[in-house]
């Protein structure tokens, strides 16, 4: 590689890491060999997870960050004082065969800044996707990122080539944009958003590709007043209203020669982890946003404890819940027990009374399920009545815990 992509690439490629929505779960499986270049068969991109749930092996740039806005939050905007450059289409392309060939990525994850005009730019990221597809036969993973103020037949063209699609919602209400992103329109983003989702939902219906892996978007958090509560609450409106895959929560980074209107410290990020984790309540616990909302405190999410664990000491007359019995609904929101978990419980009683071991053999979280759940030969009598329960249950503030 020569010095001077090189260069290119190392501005592009960290430019490019506040953007947290580049996952590739619900990618369709493809094989390589004689029908082209990049496999996500087995260990392929599909699978690209760290236990957090970070997607890995992909290539992830801007095509520029030039822009012609002057969002306050956004280090590439206009006014920046940072050092500039940008791709060309063929050597976007060029990289993304190489790197591929090399087995250093199993796909590309491609943003841009706004550069001449929204049409110019979604015109050559679909270009990038259009030439690795058409010309080179690769068929690993693409994730491009839409622009919303784009004309919607080249959003649509997109569509055809890419995996997934994201437009960043950025910030959570229309307040918020136009106070630190006055050129960004929350109606055009949520447009855009519900023109993909359609397409999406017809492609199925006709059996033919558009954006196959869904899309998802990316809200802020911590550079402006919304609480937790509101931010769930909008991620809950986003999925119902436009079938969204996933909702990202990016902690909000000082940026130099910031905006008076911008905070001067990060959120901790820890209120990140909170979110993502009310977030998997909704989507895969059963939760609804009012149960979220009513474990808060003034609108917040603790961050000593996990938001589950939070709404089990808000409805301790829900508990303690006999294994052996409870509905899977109920299983669920149990502090501790994690959907396989929980699935295993239910697998494991037909065949017998569980014992409190069995509970343990079955999940790692014993420690905080033990005072609210009955067991065969366990019941917890006052545990849940106890005042420094709370304090017992607190997560060490290095440690992090799922469910």
């Amino acid at each position: 590689m020569d010095e001077k992509l090189a260069r290119k690439l190392r501005i592009l490629a960290d430019a490019a890491k506040y953007d947290a929505s580049c996952a590739s779960s619900g990618a369709p499986k493809r094989k390589a060999g004689a029908d082209g270049l990049g496999s996500t068969t087995g260990a392929g991109i599909c699978h690209a997870y760290t236990p957090d749930g970070r997607c890995v092996s992909l290539l992830k740039i801007l095509l520029t960050n030039y822009c012609l806005f002057d969002c306050a939050y956004c280090v590439n905007r206009r006014s920046s004082n940072v050092a500039r450059a940008r791709f060309s289409v063929e050597e976007v392309v060029t990289l993304t065969i190489e790197f591929y060939k090399r087995n250093y990525i199993e796909g590309l994850f491609l943003s841009s800044g706004i550069i001449r005009s929204p049409d110019y730019t979604m015109e050559m990221l679909t270009r990038v996707a259009k030439k690795l597809r058409r010309e080179h036969g690769f068929r690993g993973y693409i994730h491009l990122k839409s622009i919303p103020e784009a004309s919607p037949w080249l959003i649509e063209e997109a569509g055809l080539y890419a995996d997934r699609l994201s437009i960043n919602l950025e910030l959570p209400t229309e307040a918020s944009l136009n106070r630190l992103a006055p050129e960004k329109d929350g109606a055009a983003i949520e447009s855009a958003m519900g023109q993909i989702g359609e397409r999406i939902v017809q492609a199925k219906e006709e059996r033919r590709r558009f954006s196959p892996a869904g899309q998802s978007t990316q809200v802020i958090v911590g550079a402006d007043a919304t609480t937790d509560e509101a931010m769930i609450r909008k991620s809950a409106l986003l999925y119902g209203t436009y079938g969204l895959k996933r909702v990202y929560y990016s902690a909000f980074s000082p940026i130099p020669d910031a905006s008076a209107a911008l905070p001067p410290q990060a959120p901790p990020l820890r209120r990140e982890h909170r979110l993502y984790q009310a977030d998997w309540l909704i989507r895969y616990y059963e939760f609804s946003p009012d149960d979220v909302a009513g474990a808060s405190e003034d609108g917040m999410l603790a961050l000593d404890i996990d938001p589950k664990l939070a709404w089990a000491l808000k409805n301790r007359h829900c508990f303690p819940v006999d294994v052996n019995r409870a509905d899977r609904e109920m299983l669920l929101r149990v502090p501790g027990l994690g959907a396989r978990a929980v699935d295993a419980i239910i697998k494991a009683r037909r065949h017998g009374r569980l014992r409190l071991d069995d509970v343990a053999r079955l999940s790692s979280g014993l420690k905080r399920a033990r005072p609210f759940l009955i067991a065969e030969d366990f019941r917890p009598t006052t545990l849940t009545d106890r005042l420094d329960l709370r304090a017992k249950l607190a997560e060490p503030a290095e440690q992090l815990s799922l469910f």
